[in-house]
């Protein structure tokens, strides 16, 4: 952990750029020192169907989620989601500036028990 989703309207794809997002993202996570880079992931859900607000307007939104492990502070978390919400409003500053859009994130911790997973790529980093 920690795993990065953002899921976008379709309307935006091309302006959206996430490949570009998803590097930031990353590189910040890992910047932190508080996650495994080996364990960091990003992804995109695509909306091809959606209804916002009343319907008459060309309207988009980016809803993002980052998913991560138990046992970071409250500090550590609230300085993280602040850091990346900041990230994420500079990358889609240009593209806001231009039609409706709706932008949200949060965070969420997984149960520290009830979280299952195996990973061999952290051994790469381990090295």
């Amino acid at each position: 952990m920690p795993h990065f989703y953002a899921e976008c309207t379709e309307n935006i794809r091309e302006e959206a750029k996430l490949p570009e997002l998803f590097a930031k993202v990353n590189e910040a996570l890992a910047g932190t020192g508080i996650f495994p880079l080996g364990g960091i992931r990003s992804r995109a859900i695509w909306l091809d169907t959606w209804q916002m607000a009343d319907g008459k307007h060309d309207y988009a939104f980016v809803h993002m989620t980052l998913k991560i492990g138990a046992g970071r502070s409250l500090e550590d978390r609230q300085k993280t989601g602040e850091m990346l919400f900041d990230l994420i409003k500079a990358h889609f500053a240009d593209l806001t500036a231009k039609r409706l859009l709706a932008l949200s994130f949060t965070m969420e911790e997984l149960d520290p028990i009830l979280n299952y997973k195996q990973n061999n790529v952290h051994a790469l980093f381990k090295a």
